[in-house]
């Protein structure tokens, strides 16, 4: 995110019956691209999505990006050029096939490591309705900022992960990870040294006979969380929890935490 209000996040997925795509595009580099426009520019989200369907979106491999700028919905549409969050993904052929969020009060979306709309994940429906209910009550019994930004976490913490199995092909397991939005440490060497992170993350339950050096490949799970809140005024807190260091070792809660309290410049 950037103090400018721009916001982007990319999920990947594999697709049914192709490879996990690994180092033929970045990205990394898709988000980076977007949060690095100028500051003045005037570039539109619908802009962008458009640019990057035109420069073609092979050699990512299966991809959900979230974007957009936040804005005073009040003054959105005539200041702006454009309203709510776009999710551009690898199926997005033309324009007509982004779709649009955030474009009313009210409105609780969830994508995970899958394609967005996508009902049969478990995390994704429980998840999406969590969000929406905590944000519902925190309202209603008139909750501080804090407050709201605890239970939001309690929703990322939420873990229901089934245990491995004795026996269980490894490459079953990881369908498994569509049931539970937050994933404990799990795996080992023996296990984890033939996949990448992302990979793990977009398991379909597909065999894969990509074979990568990963150095923390010891652990996988969920590594950060990250709350993002933004009111009326465009006040920001960016609330950034770190649960796994970048050598698989986890960190106490709280220890991890980082904090950004800014105004989204030009509101």
């Amino acid at each position: 995110m950037t103090r400018q209000g721009r916001i982007a996040c990319l999920t990947n997925f594999r697709e049914e019956g192709s490879k996990f795509l690994e180092g033929r595009r970045s990205r990394g580099a898709v988000v980076n691209s977007y949060l690095k426009i100028s500051p003045d520019s005037h570039v539109t989200t619908e802009d962008v999505a458009q640019s990057l369907i035109d420069e073609g979106l092979d050699g990512i491999g299966g991809f959900s990006l979230l974007f957009g700028q936040l804005r005073n919905p009040a003054t959105l549409g005539e200041k702006h050029g454009g309203v709510g969050l776009a999710i551009v993904s690898n199926r997005s052929e033309s324009i007509r096939d982004v779709s649009w969020l955030c474009k009313e009060p009210g409105e609780t979306h969830a994508l995970s490591n899958t394609h967005y709309g996508d009902t049969t994940w478990p995390k994704v429906v429980h998840g999406e309705a969590m969000v929406e209910n905590g944000v519902r009550e925190s309202h209603a019994n008139k909750e501080t900022k804090e407050q709201l930004i605890d239970r939001l976490l309690d929703v990322l913490s939420v873990d229901t992960l089934p245990k491995q199995k004795v026996g269980e092909d490894w490459d079953i397991y990881l369908r498994q990870l569509r049931n539970s939005v937050l994933i404990p440490p799990i795996g080992s060497d023996s296990l984890e040294a033939k996949k990448t992170a992302d990979e793990i993350a977009g398991a379909n339950g597909a065999p894969t006979d990509m074979a990568v050096f990963n150095p923390t490949s010891g652990v996988y799970g969920t590594q950060k969380q990250t709350v993002i809140l933004v009111d009326s005024s465009g006040e920001t807190t960016f609330f950034e929890r770190t649960l796994i260091d970048e050598a698989g070792k986890q960190i106490p809660p709280g220890e991890g935490d980082r904090r950004f309290d800014f105004v989204i410049e030009g509101w």
